[in-house]
């Protein structure tokens, strides 16, 4: 909680600054790009504290270092990562790491 305090007061700052030194137009463009450029830091900072690497700025790539995901047929075991089983055609799976 006191760290988003921190951040948040951070960036008001920086965007009263850039609203007293610039002039209308520029300044509400500097801003959005500080809010934006503030958000991305922010959200890498807390990925990397929490032992995930960094992805793209939109969420894609390995963000969350994706695993496959195995399925098992319930009705006969068979490992598969399809919707149906290839083996049985049975729909009914469980998930299995």
């Amino acid at each position: 909680m006191q760290s988003q305090m921190m951040w948040i007061a951070i960036s008001l700052g920086i965007s009263l600054a850039l609203s007293f030194l610039l002039p209308f137009p520029i300044s509400l463009i500097a801003m959005i790009a500080v809010f934006i450029g503030m958000n991305y830091f922010i959200r890498q900072r807390q990925m990397r504290k929490m032992g995930m690497r960094g992805g793209s700025f939109f969420g894609g790539g390995s963000m969350f270092g994706q695993r496959t995901i195995d399925y098992y047929c319930i009705s006969c075991g068979t490992k598969h990562n399809e919707r149906t089983c290839p083996n049985c055609g049975s729909n009914m799976k469980r998930v299995g790491s």
